[in-house]
């Protein structure tokens, strides 16, 4: 079995994300909208349950998942979406099914090319408005202004897919061209129709980036309005990043050292 439910590997940082993230005031995610992960020092990953808020989550809302099978499963061309259910069953307990989320693998695929200590997938309304715009597939090509650019750094942006299976295996082949490409993860990742995913070695990291990706909708459907974005040059941008101050400023944003 890849996945189990053990409150005891839930951690309070986990927890307090969680709802940090859910808040209503926030906008980033509705209902049962939206996971987080962290990964523990086995290598396996504590992922939000299926179906529960995160706004009110506890440690009973999440599931432990190996990693390396359900990488094994998302790069098989045979696996179905059936598969990827049954891997993610963690049984019942308590009278309710205990199920990571189906979008567990966004989660798992940020794990095959660097340890990620968390992750967090919302969908907050201002991004996922313009990536459900003609302007979204390009509309963070270029940064606005400068924050954004400490923040957020190279964003990844990856077409539609269905959650599930399918999503996973879209997701993990975008990884990987932009690892290849760039040499590192991306800290955000803008999925078409869809929401955004933040991968962090902290909390602050994950929260930092979340609400940076908001600002950024928020800054561009504005220059939308008015005619259109005049974008940063991209060797201004470079020069600002990689500034010494910029850098220690980045680190700390994102809740990990210089």
């Amino acid at each position: 079995m890849s996945a189990v439910w053990d409150p005891d590997l839930v951690s309070d940082e986990l927890v307090a994300l969680t709802r940090s993230l859910g808040e209503r005031s926030r906008d980033l995610v509705v209902l049962a909208e939206g996971n987080t992960s962290e990964l523990l020092p086995d290598g396996r990953l504590v992922v939000k349950a299926s179906g529960s808020n995160m706004r009110t989550s506890t440690a009973e809302d999440f599931v432990v998942v190996d990693v390396d099978p359900l990488v094994e499963l998302m790069s098989s061309p045979t696996a179905t979406q059936a598969d990827l259910t049954a891997a993610l069953d963690a049984g019942e307990h308590e009278g309710r099914r205990r199920r990571a989320s189906i979008e567990t693998l966004v989660h798992v695929a940020a794990q095959v090319f660097a340890p990620t200590a968390f992750v967090g997938h919302t969908h907050p309304t201002a991004v996922v408005g313009l990536l459900a715009s003609v302007q979204g597939p390009t509309a963070w090509d270029r940064h606005v202004y400068s924050d954004e650019a400490v923040v957020i750094g190279r964003p990844l942006y990856v077409p539609y897919a269905t959650p599930g299976i399918d999503l996973g295996r879209v997701y993990l082949a975008a990884l990987r061209r932009h690892v290849d490409a760039h040499g590192e993860l991306p800290r955000l990742v803008l999925l078409g129709n869809h929401g955004i995913v933040v991968n962090a070695p902290g909390p602050a990291g994950v929260e930092a980036a979340s609400e940076m990706a908001v600002k950024g909708a928020q800054v561009r459907l504005a220059a939308y309005s008015v005619g259109g974005v005049v974008p940063l040059e991209p060797a201004k941008v470079e020069e600002f990043v990689a500034r010494e101050d910029v850098t220690e400023r980045r680190a700390r944003l994102g809740g990990s050292r210089a």
